[in-house]
Formats: structure tokens, C-alpha cells, sequence
């Protein structure tokens, strides 16, 4: 049943009630318990409602038993911890593969080991490990290595490091082949042979290195090791298992809500010297919530993989020094910026040749001169603005693209990018369903591009068909407030998989409208109850939407469609729409 009878708006979508019955209502809901609505709409089970209003670990958290190879990752652990072997945690250069490396060198740390990190350079030596890499860390003194957040498609590298003596274990997420490379463990939910811990797929490297080290204690403390040392806090990990877990977008449903809610609880207390010194870089004058993790504290560690040393933010998240890690982060908030006017060059002329390349279902651009480190970033920024799946390639001087690719709900990408690495395409390539990367020779594009569209336009097709805006609650705009917000709040923690609460507020009539920062649209707008509120459409100018707030008039009303935010810059917190649609109210 359609929202308010809008079945068009101004960006042409449906407005729909989100989870409920066709009727718009659960006769079931109690009217005044809006988490109980807010949680059912997103999925709970009614049995489990109370474990979903305060995720916990003990709640949510697996037997680590339950993964494939998960046992014989933590005995080759053990085994190193106990000899005092040296030891590489060889990550991937984002958020991601920076705390996941962080987790296992402080845990490891913890437990009387000094593990060495390595996170390979972005643009010398690409994604993942290479045999080079492995071998020089073989031939360095490391006995074992472990990967994380890649090594799941790396077999000539891991063939290498086998060749050359070295024991790896890998533990990452990403989707598999049938054929695994070789190594001592491959731990990964995505393994197409993994059993009952399939169900947890959507963990980010992270929360698998969380769960490795939960197995690695429990190994240890069956050998007797903590009989004369006391045990890691592993819990006290939480607040970079959260900052991974949001940053790559994991779904927040399940063992991944407990991360980032109690995650967030340890970030508050400031444990972690590092990301203490990355909340005061940010700007940050209270705790950070699960929207600060991928728009604050993500972007900036990001910063040191994209434009800046790849390495910086592991050295960040695992230093005991506070001056390193202020001067860190330091470092990292200045590449953040530099990053973002790198991205905005690129993001302009990816965004002219789409348009001069619109008859396809899928966006897949290259061009010779981009910053592969913001293909990634870009590619996200398409997605959003198109509705449709994209993939951006840099493309260097030998005719060889780096490509990195963002989906749409329902279309899995790494799914059909492996599928085209099968078919011979792809010098290499992989992902998860909401994003992907490639190598790739240039003369291979038009190939790739048309594989892509016979496997995927369909799906894509249905996918924008089945589109509607899905919202929680209808206000009128005295009802957008601070207590709203915070009651709101405690449905959460929400993000990718348990989207945050959508309301419409109106009818309303546009006060005063303009255009500040890059291309976002401010106004105040006032509803029939005398209540103005301040609505923001960000990156909206030259759409639609931004033309109708822009140009409305006075006496023409709307309906706003987006999420309730609390602005705190003024002397009393007040609340703020941030809009994603409207329609007219007549």
C-alpha cells in the first residue's frame, strides 16, 4: 500500500510503508512502542525482539568451531604464540584490512607476540598479497603469515609462499571459487563448502579476525597457557572490530549489530591511543555514533591507503606512543582532504563519460590519468546518482585498469566479476554483492562491459523496478524534534542491512531555499501546525529534487521524505530533516 497515495514522487519512486502489511499496519504493533515497529520493520523475528533492543555478544556470537578451518587457524596460532615465532599480518589497505590487522597484532601483542604488519602499497602493488611480497617476508625471518581481508583468491601468491617455506593462514570474507588457494586455513564465511557458518557471510574481515582471535584464546587456554599469565581482553577489541565492521558497509544485522553497538561503547572510553587521536583529527567533541564511523573516522583512515602511505593506519590503530598517533592522524586528516579534491577531478569526467554511455544497464567507465585510489569512492558516487550498478577503472600507461565497482540491492556484482574472471576477462578480480574490484587489460573493456550486461541487465532491470521509497512514520513537521530522533536512536545501531528510520513530514511550504557547500540544497520550510523546520538535500542541485525545493512556490506544498537528524551547532540541539525525496501535496 502506497504512502499518503504518492506513487510518483518528484524522483519518480513510490512511497511505500516499510515491512508492514498491505494495509500499511501489523495489527499486531502496540501504537506507542516505536522500537517494537521500527525493529519487526526491519526483519527481528518476534522472539527475538529484547536480543535486538540491546545487542550483545554473548547474544549474537557463534561458536568460532562452526567455520571451516577456523580450528586448524587457531592450533597454527597457538603453536606460533607458544614457540614465540615471528609472525606477518599482511592486510588490505582500507578500513577494513586496517583493523583487522590491528586486531590480531594487539591481541597477538597481548599474548607476548610482536607481530609485524604489512599492508601492500595500493598503487605498486594492488590488492592483496603478491608471491613477491609473501616470499620477502618468508626470506625477512616470518614463519607464519596471515592474511587478512584478502588472500581468498590469491593462488599463485600463496602457491609462492608455500614453495618458499612459509605457513599462511587466511582469513578474509570475500566470495570464493570452488578451488581454494593453498594454505594451512582458509577462514571465510563466503567458502562455497562452508556448512553452518554460511549464516555469517556478511562479516567484514574484521569481525572474522575477532572471531579467530576469540578461537586462538580458547586453544591457548585448553594448553594451559594462562596458567601463570592472565588472559586478553578481547572485548576491549570491539571499538576497531565497529569501526571495520561500518566502514565496509557490512550489514548490520545479527553478530554484526553487537559488534557495532557495543563497539561503540568501547570506542567511547577512549582505550585505543589511535583512535583517540583520529576523534580529536576529526573534529569530534562527543562520542562518535555508527554514522561518524563511515563518514569521519572511516574516510580518513582510508586516506593513507588512497593518496598517502599504505601502512599508516595500522600504525595508527596498534601505536602505544600518543605523539605518534597524534602526528598520524594528523597526517591522515590532511590526506583526507587532498583525497577529496582528487575524487571531485575524477568524479567529473567519470560522470561525463557516463552520460555520453547511457544505453546500458550498468555504468562502467575508464579513462587513462585517474587516481586509482578514488575509483572505489567515485564508483559509489555513480551508483547513487544513476540507480544503477558502476564500476570505474584507471587505466595506466601499459593499457592495464585497476577497476573498482559499487552495486545495487539485489544485483550481486562480485558474483558475476568472478564469473568474468572464469571466462578469461579479468586479469584478476573479486568482491562481495555490493562491491568489486578487477584488473584488467584495456583492450578486454568492450568484453567485459557486454559480459557484465548479458549476466546482469535483467536482474538490474527488476531490481530498479522493484523500487520504492520505504518510510517508518508520517509527521507533521512539529513532530520532527530531538525526542523523536532519540527515541529512533534506540533501534539501532543502523546502517547496511537495518537502513535508519525514514520519516515524511508536511504538508509543507517552502520558506526559503539555496544552494551551499558542493551542490547541497538548504531550506526552511513550514507545515500547517505554524512549525518551521531546516531540510538539507545533499549533492541535490542539478536533480529534480533540488529543483523543486529550489523553485517552489509559496503556496504550492510539499510532502518531504528523509531521515531525522539532530543538528547540535546552536545553542539548544534541534532537528533537521535530510531530504531524499518529495511530492507535491496536491
Amino acid at each position: 500500500m502506497s504512502v499518503l497515495n504518492i506513487h510518483r514522487s518528484i524522483l519518480g519512486q513510490p512511497w511505500r510503508w516499510r515491512g508492514l502489511a498491505a494495509d500499511g499496519r501489523d495489527p499486531n504493533f502496540a501504537p506507542d512502542d516505536l522500537v517494537t515497529q521500527l525493529l519487526l520493520a526491519r526483519g527481528c523475528p518476534r522472539d527475538a525482539l529484547e536480543a535486538h533492543k540491546a545487542p550483545s555478544i554473548r547474544a549474537f556470537m557463534p561458536d568460532p568451531s562452526i567455520f571451516r578451518d577456523m580450528d586448524k587457524a587457531a592450533d597454527r596460532l597457538a603453536d606460533a604464540v607458544q614457540a614465540g615465532e615471528r609472525v606477518a599480518i599482511f592486510g588490505d589497505y582500507d578500513v577494513d584490512g586496517a583493523t583487522s590487522a590491528a586486531v590480531m597484532i594487539l591481541l597477538l601483542r597481548d599474548l607476548g607476540l610482536e607481530a609485524r604488519p604489512y599492508i601492500p602499497d595500493r598503487l605498486m602493488e594492488g590488492y592483496g598479497p603478491s608471491g613477491e611480497a609473501l616470499v620477502r617476508l618468508k626470506q625477512e625471518g616470518a614463519s607464519l603469515i596471515v592474511t587478512v581481508d584478502c588472500g581468498a583468491q590469491a593462488f599463485e601468491a600463496l602457491a609462492m609462499a608455500r614453495d618458499a617455506g612459509a605457513d599462511v593462514i587466511v582469513c578474509d570474507h570475500h566470495k570464493c571459487a570452488a578451488e581454494l588457494p593453498v594454505a594451512v586455513a582458509v577462514v571465510n564465511p563466503n567458502r562455497l563448502d562452508e556448512g553452518e557458518g554460511a549464516a555469517h557471510g556478511h562479516l567484514a574481515a574484521v569481525g572474522m579476525a575477532f572471531l579467530l582471535g576469540a578461537a586462538l584464546i580458547r586453544t591457548l587456554r585448553a594448553r594451559g597457557y594462562f596458567a601463570a599469565r592472565s588472559e586478553p581482553k578481547l572485548l576491549e577489541l570491539l571499538d576497531l572490530v565497529a569501526l571495520g565492521t561500518v566502514a565496509d558497509v557490512a550489514q548490520l544485522k545479527g553478530l554484526n549489530r553487537a559488534f557495532v553497538a557495543q563497539g561503540l561503547k568501547v570506542m567511547a572510553q577512549r582505550r585505543n591511543i589511535g583512535i583517540n587521536a583520529l576523534i580529536e583529527a576529526s573534529r569530534l567533541t562527543r562520542s562518535p555514533t555508527c554514522t561518524d564511523l563511515g563518514f569521519a573516522l572511516g574516510p580518513r583512515i582510508n586516506a593513507g591507503g588512497r593518496v598517502g602511505r599504505s601502512d599508516l593506519g595500522v600504525r595508527l590503530l596498534t601505536t602505544r606512543d600518543p605523539d605518534e598517533a597524534r602526528r598520524i592522524a594528523a597526517e591522515l586528516d590532511l590526506l583526507n582532504e587532498e583525497r577529496r579534491a582528487i575524487e571531485t577531478e575524477v568524479q567529473q569526467a567519470a560522470e561525463s563519460l557516463c552520460f555520453a554511455r547511457s544505453n546500458r544497464s550498468l555504468t562502467i567507465v575508464a579513462a587513462r590519468g585517474w587516481h586509482a585510489g578514488v575509483i572505489g569512492i567515485v564508483a559509489g558516487r555513480l551508483k547513487e546518482k544513476l540507480n544503477r550498478p558502476a564500476i570505474v577503472i584507471a587505466l595506466d600507461d601499459h593499457g592495464v585498469g585497476k577497476g573498482s565497482g559499487r552495486s545495487i540491492p539485489g544485483v550481486d556484482l562480485g558474483a558475476a566479476v568472478l564469473a568474468a574472471k572464469d571466462a578469461g576477462l579479468l586479469f584478476a578480480g573479486g568482491g562481495h554483492a555490493m562491491a568489486c574490484g578487477v584488473t584488467i587489460a584495456e583492450d578486454q573493456l568492450d568484453a567485459f562491459a557486454q559480459f557484465l550486461e548479458d549476466r546482469l541487465s535483467e536482474r538490474i532491470t527488476q531490481a530498479i523496478g522493484e523500487r520504492a521509497l520505504l518510510l517508518d512514520a508520517v509527521l507533521a513537521p512539529g513532530g520532527v524534534c530531538p525526542d523523536l530522533v532519540t527515541a529512533m536512536e534506540a533501534g539501532g545501531p543502523y546502517g547496511m542491512g537495518w537502513p535508519a528510520p525514514r520519516v515524511a513530514a508536511g504538508p509543507l511550504s517552502v520558506i526559503k531555499a539555496d544552494v551551499v557547500g558542493n551542490g547541497h540544497v538548504r531550506a526552511i520550510v513550514a507545515g500547517d501546525d505554524g512549525r518551521s523546520i531546516k531540510a538539507v538535500a545533499f549533492r541535490q542541485a542539478e536533480t529534480e529534487l533540488g529543483a523543486a525545493l529550489l523553485s517552489a512556490p509559496r503556496h504550492r506544498k510539499l510532502w518531504l521524505a528523509g531521515r531525522a537528524k539532530i543538528d547540535d551547532w546552536g545553542a539548544r540541539p534541534a532537528a533537521e530533516l535530510h531530504v531524499e525525496d518529495a511530492a507535491w501535496a496536491d
